[in-house]
């Protein structure tokens, strides 16, 4: 079988050397030149254009990052880079991209094509989109997983205590269990409170005595600087991507990229602006949640609304993705809570939302977070009621409901404060540390008995 190439070798010697061979008799017959690209533009338009299988690569490739492999192995296209003979910076950088297949610029035809069909080979063979986003013809139901009872006062499960009758709180499994872990708050169109219950969420785990790091991947307009009355007009996401885009991000360069709010808390600021989207690409994100895993036991990560891949129907070649780095921060989470209004509209919303959620094929378990619950939302209590209607339309109950104090919320956005500082005594905040020892599986202090 002869394989299709595709070459992109900003003039370097080997490339002519190459076809100068192949075109000799005596090589071995295996592989077909059927295009020589300029730069890595043409390569991935090329690429998307499904002519070639296998792409042969110099490492010193002007653009050359993971992010280019990642579209080109998303095409279907096996990636072969070609170093320079003896040189070891060659190799690092094309690893550091995510190259795993290399050849020295000097080898033979014969080389060549040894290499380029073991890439191929073990090349995935998926076109497309880098995520199953799933059809939603084949859904059947809302999210599944583990699923917290909405008594977390007891930190019940619904499916393991039918009855009500609450595990004790060291005994009751968390699904967060592990150092290293992502939570991932979303919730659908309409400004819910995502921000405000990830940030409260992390400043919460923070005082738990637990490494947290929280951050604003919102790609519309990220708001937790101003939220810690912070004036940052360098986001440090953006930075931790261009890093991450060359594999040079590690821990160390990550905390230093970060706010450090307390002991326990960094926050890691995004985009303030919608137009800078391009600049957090979901590859890049993924590396950047790698590296946070090591950072701190619990990153919770901010993120938008939108999940469609509309993108895909205006171009004939691989797009680029608004909601790629969304949609990567989900599937690469452990839990997600799916935040929601307490109103009758924001309820129509989180269900729609839900059901885009179960499109996406999003495997973490989703936790449903009600905000803004108040007793005139709703005639009688308005747990009940709430629960009852979650049940109904989406067959979950919630995990935790809020109480709307937009007092306390106010206070602490006009001092750039956390709901802690600025309303200890807060309901809001007690509600959110009840979800946060949930989550981390800290049980509750034991109060003493007062003396008579």
């Amino acid at each position: 079988m002869t394989i299709a190439v595709v070459t992109a070798a900003d003039g370097a010697p080997w490339e002519a050397a190459l076809l100068a061979e192949l075109g000799r008799a005596s090589v071995i017959e295996g592989i077909k030149v059927v295009r020589r690209c300029v730069d890595v533009v043409e390569l991935l338009a090329v690429a998307g254009s499904g002519q070639a299988v296998a792409a042969l690569v110099d490492a010193q490739l002007r653009r050359l990052d993971a992010d280019a492999v990642d579209r080109l192995t998303a095409c279907g296209v096996a990636v072969v880079g070609v170093t320079a003979p003896d040189a070891e910076a060659d190799s690092e950088r094309l690893q550091a991209a995510g190259i795993r297949f290399l050849v020295p610029a000097d080898a033979a035809a014969a080389v060549f094509t040894t290499v380029l069909q073991s890439a191929v080979a073990e090349q995935p063979g998926r076109t497309g989109s880098e995520y199953a986003f799933g059809d939603p013809a084949f859904a059947t139901g809302p999210p599944t997983g583990r699923q917290p009872d909405r008594n977390l006062g007891a930190r019940a499960r619904a499916a393991d205590d039918p009855d009500g009758r609450a595990p004790a709180a060291a005994e009751a499994e968390s699904p967060a269990a592990r150092p290293g872990t992502v939570i991932a708050v979303w919730g659908p169109t309409g400004a819910p409170g995502r921000s405000t219950v990830a940030v409260t969420v992390a400043d919460e785990i923070a005082r738990l005595g637990l490494r947290s790091l929280l951050i604003d991947a919102d790609v519309y307009g990220g708001v937790a600087a101003a939220l810690f009355g912070l004036l940052d007009e360098s986001p440090g996401l953006v930075a931790a991507c261009r890093q991450a885009q060359s594999r040079r991000l590690d821990v160390e360069g990550l905390a230093g990229l970060c706010w450090q709010i307390s002991a326990e808390l960094r926050v890691l600021t995004g985009i303030s602006r919608a137009d800078r989207w391009p600049e957090v690409r979901s590859t890049a994100l993924q590396s950047v949640l790698a590296v946070a895993r090591e950072l701190a036991e619990y990153t919770v990560i901010d993120l938008g609304f939108a999940l469609e891949t509309d993108e895909e129907l205006s171009f004939d070649t691989l797009a680029p993705r608004r909601n790629g780095a969304t949609l990567a921060a989900l599937e690469d989470a452990d839990l997600v809570l799916a935040v929601g209004s307490a109103d009758p509209v924001g309820m129509q919303r989180l269900v729609r939302g839900l059901t885009e959620l179960r499109a996406a094929d999003i495997q973490a378990p989703v936790w449903i977070v009600l905000n803004r619950v108040r007793r005139s939302v709703a005639p009688g209590d308005p747990e009940t009621e709430l629960n009852v209607a979650l049940q109904r339309f989406a067959g979950q109950s919630s995990a935790a409901l809020l109480p709307y104090d937009l007092a306390a919320l106010d206070l602490a956005a006009i001092a750039g404060q956390t709901l802690a500082e600025a309303a200890p005594a807060s309901m809001l905040r007690s509600a959110v540390i009840e979800l946060a020892r949930v989550i981390c599986g800290v049980p509750a202090p034991k109060r003493g008995r007062r003396r008579k």
